[in-house]
């Protein structure tokens, strides 16, 4: 079996600031959120003192006295938010204004929450630290709604602001962690499951956001959405330190493990991690599917083996790079249990990570040592050292489960229809047809000299050049004996071609957003009616695009996916 090493010609977080400056909409980019330049805000519910939920903490002397006195108050709570709809018609009215439009300087309002996600009812704690004298919070819920992507569900009184301490280093992994007080209590009782952005507006004018997961107590029957924060966490260089990046810009003087506990950096990610411009476009067309969603993280997949009980489908986003090995097998579990699956991006699964704790909670610090021998536990419990999961001493590709693989960055290239004999593309696409530009930044290809489950189908099969290697992205799908089927886009660009302010798809009678939303449309209504590979069974045709190895007669196989943990 060869395993191929991974290439990167430059850091992903520069290209992610070259695409911000240079091409603002070809994702998501903050600047897309300038579009709307009303501003209106929902009324806020009757202010109520629960001190059980709330409290002002971290602020000294007669600040504190002021913030006890003055502006003991806390946030605004709706006694139930308004339930989210799928269908367009009945959208409940949005909140215009939600973006923000003045980021401030550097540092001037920034904060994090003490959980990546909670069930409705549990507190979250912010912490926040500003140069303005007062900021309020705003809880937004992102979603579909009518004339806004947000409904606020409320918004605190204003809060004593002030400069938290400087951010930590911590030896020998250089894991940046900002040791802060916290400022308040939120108590989400009544809040509809699903993704919500928290802004921070000072009253210096400065804004910046804060996510928070709000996840379904029960996933039965849902196609559930996971926010893959590990991703998020990894790119992150708040503090000047990511699992990429170091100040003096040296890779080997880069973190070890990254804590959730500190800010998203504000440059280009607006406090909101990765979520605005890789994960709220899908969020935005499931709710209009018409389908029941469920929401939850990479954290909460890792932690809860029951996550995915009874539901319909998961599918994860434009870009989930890292993943522990509880994530993977409980994939893999849902999977052969029927749960189908869909990777709506590119490079998934490619990082192998593990989660510990910080004094703030569980799955709190993410570890990635990207070498085997590097890692302490190479020496007391390798089958936890965080080297890639293809790379030796005990290689796992992720193409036993996804059905491709990961192969190069960065690439620009067509779209290019393959089979569309296939039930998600026939009388959409004809074969040979192009969609410009949606294979990108990273891509995936089928590769049979690594564990690749058969039968498989591709159904986009696109020729490209990487780093001056010829090559194709491969969107492929297989079904396997449980029924279920199995969905991997191989492109960070699929989900550009939903939303309608991504530059990047836009076509002559927007052929290609009308294309790739048809086809995902298709896709989720399969997914909701229950195991797909039982109504729709791959038809290998990797011979048929002389896929090295590929043979017209082969044996059904599916390589076991799951991972020592």
């Amino acid at each position: 079996m060869r395993i191929c090493v991974r290439t990167r010609s430059r850091s992903r977080q520069h290209r992610r600031t070259a695409r911000l400056v240079g091409a603002p909409n070809e994702i998501r980019r903050p600047t897309i959120l300038l579009r709307r330049n009303r501003c209106a805000e929902s009324p806020a519910a009757p202010t109520t003192c629960r001190s059980s939920t709330f409290r002002v903490c971290g602020v000294i002397g007669a600040a504190a006295l002021l913030a006890l006195t003055a502006s003991c108050q806390p946030p605004t709570t709706a006694p139930t938010s308004p339930q989210p709809t799928s269908s367009p018609a009945a959208a409940v009215p949005g909140t215009a204004g939600w973006q923000i439009t003045h980021p401030g300087p550097e540092h001037s309002i920034e904060g994090f929450a003490d959980r990546i996600s909670v069930k409705p009812g549990k507190p979250v704690r912010l912490f926040v630290s500003t140069t303005a004298p007062t900021f309020t919070v705003t809880a937004l819920r992102m979603g579909n709604y009518d004339g806004s992507e947000a409904l606020q569900i409320w918004k605190s009184e204003p809060q004593i602001g002030h400069v938290q301490p400087s951010s930590t280093v911590q030896k020998p992994t250089s894991t940046v962690v900002a040791p802060w007080d916290p400022s308040l209590t939120i108590d989400t009782t009544g809040w509809s499951a699903g993704d919500y952005l928290f802004r921070l507006d000072g009253d210096n004018g400065a804004q910046q956001f804060v996510p928070l997961t709000v996840r379904t107590p029960s996933n039965e029957g849902r196609i559930v959405i996971v926010n893959a924060v590990t991703t998020w966490q990894a790119y992150n260089r708040w503090g000047g330190y990511s699992l990429y990046d170091s100040p003096s810009g040296k890779k080997a003087l880069r973190s070890r493990a990254v804590s959730f506990d500190r800010p998203y950096q504000a440059d280009t990610m607006q406090g909101a991690g990765d979520f605005l411009y890789f994960e709220l476009p899908m969020v935005l067309f499931a709710e209009r599917s018409g389908h029941q969603i469920g929401y939850a993280t990479d954290a909460d997949l890792d932690a809860d083996p029951h996550l995915l009980d009874g539901a319909r489908a998961v599918i994860t986003l434009a870009h989930d790079e890292y993943w522990s090995a509880n994530m993977r097998n409980n994939l893999v579990t849902a999977r052969d249990r029927g749960v189908n699956l869909a990777f709506l991006g590119g490079n998934d699964g490619y990082r192998h990570m593990r989660f510990n704790s910080t004094p703030l909670g569980t799955n709190r610090l993410e570890i990635d040592y990207k070498s085997f021998d590097e890692d302490p536990l190479s020496k007391t419990n390798p089958a936890q050292a965080t080297q890639e999961w293809r790379s030796p001493p005990n290689p796992h590709p992720e193409s036993a489960l996804l059905g491709n693989y990961y192969k190069c960055n960065p690439v620009d290239a067509d779209l290019v229809a393959a089979d569309t004999t296939n039930w998600l593309l026939q009388g959409i696409l004809s074969d040979g047809q192009h969609l410009p530009r949606l294979v990108g930044n990273e891509y995936n290809q089928v590769d049979l000299d690594v564990p690749t489950p058969r039968p498989l189908q591709v159904l986009f099969h696109s020729p490209l050049t990487c780093n001056g290697t010829p090559g194709y992205a491969d969107v492929s799908y297989y079904t396997t004996l449980s029924g279920a089927a199995v969905f991997a886009a191989g492109t960070e660009y699929w989900i550009c071609g939903l939303d309608p302010h991504c530059e990047r798809a836009n076509t002559a009678g927007d052929t290609t957003r009308n294309a790739i939303t048809a086809i995902t449309t298709r896709l989720l209504d399969a997914y909701a009616a229950g195991p797909t590979g039982s109504v729709h069974p791959a038809l290998d045709n990797l011979a048929k695009f002389n896929i090295p190895g590929a043979t017209p007669a082969i044996a059904p196989h599916q390589p076991d996916a799951l991972v020592p943990n």
